[in-house]
């Protein structure tokens, strides 16, 4: 392990070690000085955030992106600050921190018995919505993380996310989709962040008015075993309190081959995520490129690495 793995992994050991012990004031704080100082230095991620912007808010002035990103920044932290304490949260706090609308398209999926595929972008914090959805329904779920460096740092992520009762499998490795696809069949539920692609076979959408590529997996799998897609979206509204809303079932087309479902499905998920985005853009976490004419042409489509998972 390098120096700067040791050093990554030490800092995030101290956010869920120490945060967590924080009074929730002095954590908020905290998670705003924080995301003030990232986002007055002007670092990478700052910018590739403001860059993303730009395309989700076409119009906006400079003045305008600058304040997106300052916001932004501080709903990161956000994120961050909660995350590190959710762990110590009981069923009850956790409940009152999310609010989501439109749930009976998730229990009528569930109620069919053939499982349910949610699907959702980097917006808000979809580890408060798991955790509701795992403590406030009783609904355990699968989801898939991306292998970090150092492997320390991604065994504390499996960690943090099992002990809010999810299970937790490597994105690499091939086994995952069958998985996925055994939990479904089973009539369980599987939660997918899906906005960007990290493998070479994504799928080419219409993202904003321009090309990006999203994972092809939350078609295939309902394809494959009847599950039942749904898109969500989450923003913060008024603190404490999460908002989020599960948009209508995404539908397997009728014909065409299995990559034009694909396709016409994965689109459908883009649109409903663009939709949420476009309401809360200070909301979505995005400080990695995403569309394809931002991308290293050198690289293979999904492997950029700027920032944290």
């Amino acid at each position: 392990m390098s120096a700067g793995e040791r050093l990554t992994d030490a800092l995030y050991g101290a956010g869920w070690g120490t945060v967590k012990r924080l009074p929730e004031p002095v954590a908020g704080r905290l998670g705003r000085t924080i995301a003030d100082a990232a986002w007055k230095q002007r670092g990478k991620g700052v910018r590739r955030l403001e860059s993303n912007y730009a395309r989700v808010v076409p119009d906006a002035t400079p003045e305008r992106l600058a304040e997106l990103s300052r916001a932004g920044m501080r709903s990161y932290l956000r994120y961050w600050m909660e995350s590190f304490r959710l762990p110590v949260w009981s069923p009850e706090r956790i409940a009152e921190s999310f609010s989501p609308k439109d749930l009976h398209h998730l229990n009528e999926g569930m109620e069919a018995g053939k499982g349910v595929v949610l699907a959702l972008p980097h917006l808000a914090n979809w580890d408060l919505a798991g955790a509701w959805v795992t403590t406030q329904l009783g609904i355990p779920f699968t989801t898939v993380a991306e292998r970090l460096k150092p492997e320390t740092l991604y065994d504390r992520f499996v960690a943090y996310r099992e002990g809010l009762g999810m299970e937790v499998l490597p994105h690499s490795g091939g086994s995952a989709f069958g998985t996925l696809a055994r939990r479904l069949r089973d009539g369980g539920l599987v939660c997918l962040v899906a906005d960007r692609d990290l493998s070479a076979s994504g799928v080419e959408v219409d993202f904003f008015g321009h090309t990006a590529r999203m994972p092809a997996g939350p078609a295939l799998l309902a394809q494959q075993t009847g599950a039942r897609l749904l898109p969500v979206t989450l923003w913060y509204d008024e603190p404490p309190v999460m908002q989020g809303r599960v948009h209508p079932p995404v539908e397997v087309p009728a014909s065409g081959t299995r990559a034009e479902k694909t396709s016409v499905m994965t689109q459908a998920l883009a649109d409903a995520f663009a939709t949420g985005i476009a309401e809360h853009p200070e909301d979505w976490h995005m400080l990695q490129r995403l569309w394809t004419e931002d991308l290293d042409p050198a690289r293979a489509p999904g492997r950029d690495r700027e920032g944290t998972a």
